[in-house]
């Protein structure tokens, strides 16, 4: 059976990192792997899209509304935004950070009230984190990728072994020890 996950985000955040540890982890485990990136105006802080699919046979790499067994969100906006795609029974493992889109910057909006209270009152599983703080508590505030890899791993049954091993591919040897750090902190 094929599972969906759902990376979103904001531009410069580390959803490609994120979504290649992932890959990496998944390949390690034996199953068929696809990952598609969308970038929307991500070098303007834009919406970043990631979509990994993974099971014995993956055909495609997008994931269609009301497919994603996991949504993990940089931010809350972008976790309410693509809440449609989630399955029924899915869950968002979600940064508790704000960063205002460009119309509550420029002054053209506000920003979205009791977002994470709006999703559970729908009967959405929400882990919500503030991963910012975390990942400052780790040594970098760049580090909130790994903090939501952390928490997500919680969902996944595979011994956390397999997980460290996946950042040590994935991130530069001088950064290993406090991207694991980070993820050990989200996985709590």
């Amino acid at each position: 059976m094929t599972k969906n996950i759902m990376i979103v985000g904001v531009g410069g955040q580390g959803s490609l990192l994120a979504s290649k540890i992932l890959g990496h982890l998944l390949l390690n485990e034996g199953h068929d792997v696809k990952v598609s990136e969308v970038h929307g105006m991500s070098q303007r802080g834009g919406s970043v899209v990631t979509y990994v699919r993974f099971g014995d046979k993956v055909y495609s790499p997008i994931i269609d509304k009301g497919e994603a067994d996991f949504i993990v969100s940089f931010e809350k906006l972008e976790a309410a935004r693509y809440v449609e795609y989630l399955k029924k029974g899915g869950r968002i493992v979600v940064n508790t950070q704000e960063i205002d889109p460009m119309p509550v910057i420029t002054g053209a909006a506000a920003y979205p009230e009791n977002l994470i209270e709006k999703m559970k009152a729908k009967g959405i599983a929400v882990e919500a984190m503030d991963c910012l703080s975390l990942a400052e508590q780790a040594g970098s505030s760049k580090a909130v990728n790994l903090v939501l890899m952390g928490r997500l791993s919680r969902f996944f049954d595979m011994p956390e072994e397999k997980w460290l091993s996946a950042i040590e591919q994935c991130v530069p040897a001088k950064f290993v020890e406090m991207n694991k750090k980070a993820f050990a902190l989200g996985r709590g």
